[in-house]
């Protein structure tokens, strides 16, 4: 398969750059963690091309970078299972640890090859340097891919392209690039060993306003581990916000900005019943989607969760990464639920061959309720007697004061094993 894959793979970087032959190689070896490659060179006339280095993800994708000749760059995607039209491009969105995303075009070179170009010194290439993350939004399919191992991959292709055009492809040997350590300090300047140099990434999710004195609640998965942790209303500038307690038990999380909020939520005191309506909103994929919230609905499929878990709703209503943490309304506007996450539909499928569809799962108010009295936050119940249905939109127009785009970072000193999620 591997050997399929690289034939297909090379043949499509010359067909790319309107070479008329097959690449032959590779020559040398690239060789950084998982990756793999080395230089190649035109079938017919023996001319270096490029270099390329490639590795498969779980999800059967064969990730390609390759640096060609002339120091254009390309991405390549493949798999087993893809049907694509050669020459019809199509928008394909990049998103790197969350950052705004970038919006280019996938050209399909075969069935089974998908090529995206990289502009020389542009924002997008930088991007991906340095990134952790790569998310990858297409054809309405979302990926994901690790880059922890590109920071030691690029140095490598870059020297297999000035390697090769100094001494040729006849001396093509080991391209990978070894990293340098620091040069230490004069003895006299050393100090006491100190914390490693920080780099902050993290994540994004939602939350909403529960008090008059600023109070927020979201998910403790939301949160944690994070080292600084804003949170803005659309179109509003972010602001720092405060951990003020936590309950990772129930995933629940408290926040406090430093000045209160014009609007809050109202937070429902009896339970809410199986068949209701309900409506989530939230930001999910923010930056890769819209920077506004989303709104979803849907009905209360079960009045508990996985395992029979009665802290938990299960609903219908659409969520996705981004989601959790926010507020989850009855048709009367006011909170029955802090959304939680989503079943694992890979993981399910894996384990009972279908693939699992609308299970979403939401925090009961008893839980909430119970994590404000313990917190001593004054929360704003719903205080009429008699219900007063509402339109969708007249719902997320009210919220829209109240609900909040929660930004996490951290340092990677500080990062753990759980990494900030949605």
């Amino acid at each position: 398969m591997r050997v399929v894959i690289w034939a297909i793979v090379t043949a499509a970087w010359l067909f790319a750059s309107m070479a008329p032959s097959h690449a032959r190689g590779p020559y040398g070896s690239i060789s950084v963690g998982n990756w793999q490659g080395g230089a190649f060179t035109n079938d017919t006339n023996g001319a270096f091309t490029h270099c390329s280095a490639g590795t498969t993800y779980q999800s059967g994708i064969f990730f390609m970078v390759s640096i060609a000749e002339n120091g254009s760059w390309r991405l390549g995607f493949s798999h087993e299972s893809w049907r694509l039209t050669p020459g019809e491009a199509f928008p394909l969105t990049l998103t790197f640890d969350g950052q705004p995303a970038f919006n280019v075009y996938g050209m399909p070179l075969g069935a089974k090859l998908v090529s995206v170009e990289m502009p020389v010194n542009s924002a997008l290439v930088n991007q991906f340097r340095k990134a952790r993350q790569m998310t990858a939004f297409a054809q309405g399919q979302l990926f994901q891919f690790n880059l922890n191992q590109t920071a030691q991959l690029l140095p490598a292709l870059l020297n297999c392209v000035v390697s090769v055009k100094k001494s040729g492809i006849a001396n093509a040997g080991e391209f990978a690039v070894a990293a340098k350590p620091a040069a230490a300090p004069p003895q006299q300047q050393q100090a006491a060993p100190g914390p490693p140099a920080k780099q902050a990434r993290g994540g994004t999710g939602t939350g909403f306003v529960v008090s008059s004195s600023g109070h927020i609640v979201t998910n403790h998965h939301v949160i944690d581990g994070c080292s600084e942790i804003t949170g803005n209303l659309s179109g509003e500038a972010p602001v720092k916000l405060r951990l003020v307690s936590s309950d990772q038990t129930n995933d629940l999380a408290l926040l406090q900005a430093p000045s209160p909020f014009k609007d809050v939520a109202r937070i429902k005191q009896n339970s809410i019943q199986v068949g209701n309506g309900v409506v989530a909103i939230g930001f999910p994929y923010h930056g890769l989607l819209t920077s506004d919230f989303t709104v979803t609905t849907g009905i209360v499929s079960s009045l508990s969760g996985i395992l029979n878990d009665t802290r938990h709703l299960q609903i219908t209503a659409a969520v996705q990464p981004g989601n959790s943490g926010g507020p989850l309304f009855d048709f009367d506007g006011v909170v029955v639920g802090v959304v939680a996450g989503k079943l694992d539909a890979v993981r399910m499928a894996r384990a009972t061959g279908s693939i699992p569809e609308n299970i979403n799962f939401a925090i009961k108010t008893g839980a909430l309720r119970d994590f404000l009295d313990n917190s001593a936050v004054e929360y704003r119940s719903n205080e009429r007697s008699e219900p007063k249905k509402k339109e969708t939109s007249e719902i997320a127009k009210d919220a829209r004061g109240y609900t909040l785009l929660i930004t996490c970072k951290v340092n990677e000193q500080s990062a753990g094993a759980k990494k900030p999620g949605n």
